[in-house]
């Protein structure tokens, strides 16, 4: 097998490490952000399609709008797919086969050209607080995060705690713990960059309930694509699949462009825990219900009206 190095179209250090098929198959092109957490789940993709079809893979570098404007609060960017639309792109132009996601960040209205071929094995869901516990911060804290769910659950817990916006990579962000205080982070993301030991907390997902899809990695090939989708149905997980789907049937219901704080996840029994909070403000209204969705041909309309539910709930009705 012939190996070459390509070197990055966005960094103008870091280097990949392509190999190219002695029968001359193309190579798979796999279309990622370039930060290292999203470099790193996307050649773990490329890694496990090679271990279970012999196909070999290669890594397309794509800026999201949400790399390039870093400097700007996630809730005030337009609508979910502000880390996906252009890796999608890439994949509809045909500059790449396959782009691969963070699963939370995949609008639950998809392109009607791409399908998602493989949801891969959950990494943990959870939430973990970086820097201290949640009884170990003092009255008034500050917590950094980016993110309306997390402070409205955090506010739900400790009212009194004060917040301040959360942006760039996952090195970045560790180095921002504020003075006394806290930084929230996904615990799957540490687990990819092998830093759980920053972990100071895992928070109770019954509580803090994670973003729809957290911890799934969601990988998309164009529609009609057959040497794709064979090669994405090797490493897809079916318990995985099952759940994410489940609670992006909530997260459908609410809409794609739903700014409240929202939350959804399915654990390994098939329980369903979901949240929506009113306002990203101190003493919004929130609510939090659970149910049975270990059915998978009740699961999905399960979700679907706790988000029906949850919505009169909050309006009072």
């Amino acid at each position: 097998m012939n190996v070459s190095q390509t070197r990055c179209a966005i960094c103008s250090t870091c280097t990949d490490v392509m190999s190219v098929s002695p029968s001359g198959t193309a190579p798979l092109r796999i279309a990622t952000r370039p930060s290292p957490q999203a470099r790193t789940q996307a050649r773990a993709v490329a890694d496990s399609i090679e271990a279970a079809t012999g196909s070999v893979c290669e890594l397309v570098f794509v800026e999201s709008t949400g790399d390039v404007r870093a400097d700007v609060p996630l809730h005030q960017m337009a609508g979910q797919g502000i880390f996906v639309k252009e890796v999608q792109r890439a994949v509809l132009d045909g500059r790449a086969d396959i782009a691969v996601h963070s699963a939370k960040d995949l609008p639950t209205e998809g392109d009607p050209g791409l399908v998602v071929g493989a949801w891969c094995a959950r990494r943990d869901a959870r939430d973990a607080l970086i820097g201290t516990t949640l009884s170990g911060l003092g009255n008034g804290a500050t917590v950094a995060t980016g993110s309306a769910r997390r402070r409205a659950q955090l506010r739900a817990a400790r009212p009194d705690l004060a917040f301040v916006e959360l942006r760039g990579n996952i090195g970045t962000r560790l180095e921002k713990v504020p003075e006394g205080g806290a930084i929230v982070m996904a615990v799957a993301a540490l687990e990819i960059l092998g830093l759980t030991a920053k972990i100071g907390e895992l928070l109770d997902p019954s509580v803090f309930v994670p973003m729809v899809g957290q911890g799934c990695v969601a990988v998309e090939h164009r529609f009609g694509d057959g040497r794709v989708r064979d090669a994405l149905a090797a490493i897809d997980d079916e318990p995985t699949r099952r759940a994410v789907e489940t609670e992006r049937a909530f997260l459908a219901v609410l809409g794609s462009g739903c700014s409240l704080p929202v939350g959804a996840h399915v654990d390994k029994s098939g329980t369903i825990t979901t949240f929506l909070a009113g306002a990203d403000e101190p003493g919004a209204k929130s609510i939090v219900m659970q149910a049975d969705a270990s059915d998978p041909d009740t699961s999905k309309l399960v979700a679907a009206e706790l988000a029906r539910v949850s919505r009169r709930e909050l309006a009072g009705r």
